[in-house]
């Protein structure tokens, strides 16, 4: 049984790109290649289809900053509930002893 090749998305886009510039047609380029017509024509497809995204890509990585600094705050948040958790149990399981002082149980 055959494997089947995987292609780098760098190289898809460079095939397409070949195609969709004109530098080459879709013949020679699936002939040059070894690919099927029906893979170059998936390939640009999906390369249409995401291109208008290219250009908001500096918004979802602001989005996705403003998320992290809310997870970061988050965090650093539970982080002093814990130890202030972990200090009022201290306490709380704290007896005094026969001299007026505390022991710990």
């Amino acid at each position: 049984m055959s494997k089947r090749r995987t292609f780098t998305p760098s190289f898809k886009a460079q095939v397409v790109l070949e195609v969709l510039t004109g530098a080459k047609g879709p013949a020679q380029v699936c002939q040059e290649y070894g690919i099927r017509y029906s893979m170059l024509s998936r390939w640009k497809e999906t390369f249409l289809e995401r291109a208008p995204g290219v250009f908001d890509q500096g918004k979802a990585d602001d989005e996705s900053e403003k998320r992290i600094c809310e997870l970061e705050r988050m965090v650093g948040r539970l982080t002093m509930e814990l130890e202030i958790a972990k200090k009022t149990s201290l306490l709380l399981t704290s007896r005094r002893d026969g001299n007026g002082s505390w022991q710990q149980c």
